[in-house]
């Protein structure tokens, strides 16, 4: 037993200690409450899968709930997009799904509890005062005039701003707390404002709005939530949520922190993810370069791997940057098990085969994935011309290049050894095309010619290959933390060569039944995704990422 809790992480040992103590009856009980004011980003990953596995493994129940208090930023198309989002990672959220607007009556019931407690008034002074007000972390804060205000004062202006009598921002609703607190965000906070902004789900029903730190600790009471997970960034709204558990006297959620997942070259600010979608440095949300998860499902990451790099990143108290290499070593140990292997020439040369019998084609048989449980092969035509890769083919190649020059031998993968006679010139001063003789007792899979070949090529027929487009993406920014420079705004590190588009590849037929989100391995190239950009006359496909694995070779 002793040995099993050594393994537990804190958030665990936590929950198995309020477990043997019978706390809320032995009952767990997470939530997912995201702002749908954005996308989802890989920082989210990180709280979806400790919510809702952790809940999973003790025989609890997670919900979904948006917090949605700000109209002014929320729309029902992030709102649909999360949904989508939490689904593909392999999560559900069952019959729970709950909005914070959905309690937006009770939330205005236990603000008026406290002001006929004596714990909040209605403060007419403008933000820049009451920000004045708050003091600093070295001197205390100053109360306002409207502190003393009677109860009955405060309970009339707080009806007169719900009924839209006062315009916005002329009087919030401030808990009144201790405006020394060495916490500054107990010193009075604000927990209503005044917003006659139109809300995605109640419309114009109301024209005052709960602040986030006051509708998010009082609808997980609501929800009876036993264990609040969330980020480091929330440790100092802690003191807070648990002060307005005491006096509204409610269900008391224990509020546990973990670290952010913080990645190397990616942002996991919305504000500013949203700034580069604004300013047209992206595609959108769903581009392959952001850090969304919607951006990621594009791209070609399978939602497995996400899952994996989460669980292998583990949960701490402490904030550290996580290298990016381990979140793409998971997608290319996933991509390896799942994707079939295809050929495609991103840069084609011409070969021709010129003792193969000229108007014959014949097809060879080609292994899908040598990874899988069960052999699946497909067919490939093969003809006198192909296309090889024209990095492939060197005029003087040197004694450990194990590819095609004259005079040398090589195989193509799935079909015959060849032999290079010579090549032809172009106009340009680029090899044109190459001239090979064929063996015809080589055929992969039936040679027993004793021939050698060191190198293997892929290659498409010519007369079948069909024209794809292939996005290169890079990394979007050329700094492992480009937010994390004071002196320099995060733009400044937007890679400018983050995508290349190359229009003359060509693929074997196969890859034209290839559907909306099929990852496939250009063989010796990388792994690439059929993008929904993709028509049935031009495919479409985004790389995915390398074949070559930097993390685990260190």
């Amino acid at each position: 037993m002793e040995e099993k809790k050594a393994s537990l992480n804190f958030i665990e040992e936590i929950i198995e200690q309020d477990l043997e103590n019978a706390k809320h009856g032995g009952r767990i009980h997470t939530r997912f409450p995201p702002e749908p004011n954005g996308f989802l980003h890989i920082g989210h990953a990180k709280a979806i899968c400790l919510n809702f596995e952790i809940a999973k493994k003790y025989g609890g129940k997670t919900n979904l709930r948006f917090d949605d208090t700000n109209p002014t930023t929320e729309e029902t198309a992030y709102v649909d997009a999360i949904k989508k989002d939490i689904a593909w990672l392999g999560f559900d959220w069952e019959d729970r799904l709950y909005y914070a607007s959905d309690y937006f009556p009770q939330l205005y019931q236990f603000a008026v509890k406290l002001i006929n407690d004596g714990n909040a008034y209605v403060d007419d002074a403008t933000p820049d005062q009451i920000a004045a007000m708050k003091g600093s972390p070295t001197e205390a804060g100053t109360n306002s005039p409207s502190r003393d205000r009677s109860i009955e004062e405060n309970l009339r202006l707080f009806e007169e701003m719900k009924a839209g009598q006062h315009p916005d921002g002329s009087m919030v609703l401030r808990a009144k707390i201790d405006m020394a607190a060495p916490n500054l965000l107990l010193r009075d906070p604000v927990i209503y404002r005044i917003k006659k902004q139109t809300h995605h789900r109640t419309g114009d029903d109301w024209c005052i709005y709960p602040m986030y730190d006051f509708a998010h600790g009082q609808s997980d009471a609501i929800e009876e939530i036993t264990h609040s997970l969330c980020s480091l960034e929330f440790r100092h709204h802690r003191d807070l949520y648990n002060w307005l558990i005491e006096k509204l006297d409610i269900f008391p959620s224990r509020q546990i922190e973990f670290s952010r997942m913080n990645v190397a070259y990616m942002i996991t600010s919305k504000r500013k993810l949203l700034k580069l979608v604004q300013g047209g440095f992206v595609t959108g949300w769903d581009d392959p370069r952001m850090p969304t998860l919607s951006g990621l499902r594009r791209k070609g990451y399978p939602a497995s791997a996400i899952r994996i790099f989460c669980s292998k990143v583990g949960m701490t108290r402490r904030e550290n940057l996580i290298e990016i290499q381990l979140l793409e070593s998971c997608v290319r140990s996933e991509l390896n098990k799942q994707a079939d292997r295809v050929m495609v020439v991103l840069d084609p040369l011409k070969v021709i085969i010129t003792n193969y019998p000229e108007g014959s084609e014949e097809t060879l048989k080609a292994l899908n994935n040598p990874e899988a449980e069960v052999a699946v092969h497909r067919e490939m035509p093969f003809s006198r011309e192909i296309f090889i890769e024209r990095k492939d083919f060197m005029i003087d190649p040197p004694k450990k290049f194990y590819r095609m020059g004259p005079g040398r031998n090589v195989r193509l993968k799935h079909a015959y050894i060849l032999q290079c006679e010579n090549y032809k010139i172009g106009d340009n001063g680029e090899v044109a095309e190459v001239h090979c003789s064929y063996f015809d007792n080589t055929k992969s899979g039936e040679d027993n010619s004793g021939i050698k070949a060191k190198g293997v090529l892929h290659w498409v027929n010519a007369s079948t290959a069909i024209n794809i487009q292939v996005r290169n993406y890079d990394r979007l920014f050329t700094d492992p933390t480009p937010d994390g420079h004071d002196d320099k705004d995060f733009i400044e590190f937007v890679n400018p060569d983050s995508l290349q588009i190359n229009n003359h590849a060509l693929a074997e037929p196969s890859l034209m039944n290839a559907n909306d989100g099929d990852t496939f391995q250009f063989m010796r190239n990388g792994y690439y995704t059929l993008d929904r950009d993709s028509t049935d006359e031009k495919k479409v496909f985004n790389s995915t990422i390398s074949l070559k694995d930097s993390y685990n070779k260190k």
